[in-house]
C-alpha cells in the first residue's frame, strides 16, 4: 500500500457529529474507522462503577452513557459495514474494563440484529486481577507514574476495579485474526488509529504521532471542535490530516498545537512500549485545508510497562448549589464556612474520624483554583456548591442538609436580617449523587509480552 486512510469520527464516542460530515468521510473510502470511548478526564466514577444494568445499555449507573454512544455507534456501524472496513473502538464504556467492554459489545450486537449487519466482532479486555497487581507489586515490577505514592497491597487490595492500558499490538493482533469490529478495553488514544497503519507495515513513529493528532475528532482543526470528523492519510515518509466539514480547516499551528495536547514533554509522546520523538518532526501546509507531518521517529523501550489505572471507593456525595448576592453575606463568606465546617464537626462527631468530609466550592471567587487563585473577587454575586461525603448516602444527605441550614441563617457582624444569606434555584435544595471514588491507582506494570494480559475473543455477528 503506498497510503492508508484513517476516519475519526468524533474525540469522543457519544460526543456526536454531522452526518454530512461523516458522508464526506466515507466518500474518500478510507481504510479504517477508529474511534476513542474513554478517558481519565471525566474522574474515577466509571471505573469504580458496579453495575452496568442486566442488558448493559436499559439500567444501572451506565444506562444513560451507553445510550448516548449507542446514537453514534449506529451509523458508524453501517457506514464500516456498507464498505467492508474495520470499525475499531478502544477504551470502551468510560473506563476500559470488563462490564464495559460487555456492554457496549451488547449495544453493538443489538443494533447489528436491529439493522441486519453481518461482521465479525473482536473484544479485548483489558481488566487486570488484582491477585496478578499483587504479585507484580511483590516482584518490585509496579512503579509510580508521576507524582503518586509507591502502590502498597491496601490499596490494591481496596480497588474496586484495576484496568492497564493497552498498547497497539492487542489491536493489530485482533485485526491479523480477521475482526471486523472491534470493542477494546482500556487503551492508549492514538493505539485504535495506528494498529491498521502498521500491521501494513507503515512507519509507527509517523502512525503513532497520526493517531495523536486523529484521537481528539477535529479538534485540531481551526475552528476546533470535538464533535466533527477528520481524516488522516499516512504515507511512507508522513502523513496529512484534514478536517470533512468544509466550516473547518487544519493550519501548522492548529496541527502542531495539538501535537502538545495532554504532554508533559513538548518532544516525546509517550505511548505503552516507547515514544515518538518529535525533535524532527515539520508541519508545511499540504492545501489551504490541510497539514503535512513528517520526521516523526518511533523509539523502542527496552523494557515494556502498561499503564495501570484503579479506582477505590470511598462513600457516597449530597451536594446542594445555591447563591449569594448579598454584599454582607460576601465579605463574610469565608467566615461562615469555617463556622459551618466546626458545626458540623460537632453535630457529626459521632461518624468515624476520617470516613467523612464537608468541601466548599465558591464559584466565581476560586472554586477552580482553590487556595492557588491569583486573581482577587469583585464581583457582585457568588455560587456556592456544598458537598457533603459520607460511609452512606442519608448521612452524606444528612451533613449536606445540616450545613445549608446553618450557612442560611447563620449570624455575621453587620448582619441586616435573620435569613436569607442563600438563594437556592433547586427544590429539594440537597441532590443525591450516589458513589464516590478517587484514583488509588496510577502507576507502571511491566509485562513479558504486550499481549500478555489482553485476551481476544472473536465471535460472528448476524450469521
Amino acid at each position: 500500500m503506498d497510503e492508508i486512510r484513517i476516519l475519526s469520527p468524533t474525540a469522543i464516542l457519544g460526543y456526536g457529529f454531522p452526518v454530512d460530515s461523516l458522508e464526506e468521510g466515507m466518500s474518500r473510502k478510507p481504510h479504517a474507522i477508529a474511534v476513542d470511548a474513554g478517558s481519565t478526564d471525566a474522574g474515577p466514577y466509571y471505573l469504580g462503577i458496579r453495575s452496568a444494568g442486566a442488558d448493559g445499555s436499559r439500567s444501572g449507573e451506565l444506562a444513560d452513557f451507553f445510550r448516548t454512544m449507542s446514537a453514534d455507534l449506529r451509523p458508524l456501524l453501517r457506514a464500516a459495514v456498507d464498505a467492508g472496513i474495520p470499525l475499531i473502538v478502544g477504551s470502551a464504556g468510560g473506563a476500559g474494563g470488563n462490564l464495559h467492554v460487555a456492554g457496549i459489545a451488547m449495544l453493538v450486537k443489538r443494533i447489528a440484529e436491529e439493522d441486519g449487519l453481518n461482521f465479525r466482532l473482536a473484544t479485548i479486555k483489558a481488566e487486570i486481577d488484582p491477585t496478578i497487581a499483587s504479585e507484580k507489586l511483590r516482584e518490585g515490577k509496579i512503579t509510580p507514574l508521576g507524582p503518586v505514592p509507591d502502590l502498597t497491597a491496601q490499596d490494591v487490595d481496596r480497588a474496586v476495579r484495576i484496568v492497564a492500558q493497552m498498547g497497539i499490538e492487542p489491536f493489530v493482533e485482533a485485526l491479523r485474526l480477521g475482526a471486523q469490529v472491534i470493542i477494546a478495553g482500556r487503551a492508549s488514544d492514538p493505539s485504535m488509529f495506528a494498529a491498521l497503519p502498521i500491521l501494513n507495515g507503515f512507519d509507527p513513529g509517523l502512525a503513532i504521532h497520526m493517531g495523536k493528532i486523529l484521537e481528539c475528532g477535529a479538534i485540531a482543526a481551526d475552528p476546533g471542535s470535538g464533535s466533527d470528523v477528520m481524516l488522516g492519510t499516512l504515507m511512507k515518509d508522513h502523513f496529512v490530516v484534514e478536517p470533512m466539514n468544509a466550516a473547518r480547516r487544519c493550519t501548522v499551528k492548529s496541527v502542531a498545537a495539538h501535537s502538545l495536547y495532554e504532554a508533559s514533554d513538548p518532544w516525546h509522546l509517550r505511548e505503552p512500549g516507547g515514544l515518538v520523538n518529535l525533535e524532527r518532526v515539520s508541519f508545511e501546509p499540504e492545501t489551504d485545508r490541510s497539514v503535512r507531518v513528517a520526521g516523526s521517529e518511533f523509539v523502542a523501550d527496552s523494557i515494556y510497562r502498561v499503564k495501570l489505572e484503579g479506582a477505590e471507593f470511598i462513600g457516597y456525595r449530597t451536594i446542594c448549589i445555591a447563591g449569594t448576592r448579598d454584599p454582607e453575606v460576601i465579605g463574610h463568606l469565608d467566615e461562615i464556612l469555617d463556622q459551618a465546617r466546626l458545626r458540623a464537626a460537632e453535630q457529626f462527631s459521632d461518624l468515624p474520624l476520617g470516613k467523612w468530609s464537608l468541601h466548599f466550592h465558591v464559584y466565581g471567587k476560586n472554586a477552580v483554583m482553590g487556595p492557588l487563585e491569583t486573581e482577587s473577587f469583585h464581583g457582585h454575586e457568588l455560587g456556592l456548591l456544598i458537598e457533603a461525603i459520607a460511609p452512606a448516602q442519608e448521612q452524606a444527605s444528612s451533613i449536606c442538609l445540616f450545613v445549608h441550614a446553618f450557612i442560611l441563617h447563620c449570624g455575621f457582624p453587620g448582619r441586616r436580617s435573620t435569613a436569607g444569606n442563600l438563594a437556592f434555584p433547586l427544590s429539594p435544595q440537597d441532590i443525591a449523587a450516589g458513589p464516590v471514588h478517587r484514583f488509588s491507582i496510577y502507576h507502571l506494570m511491566e509485562v513479558n509480552s504486550p499481549l500478555e494480559f489482553f485476551p481476544i475473543q472473536l465471535g460472528e455477528v448476524g450469521q
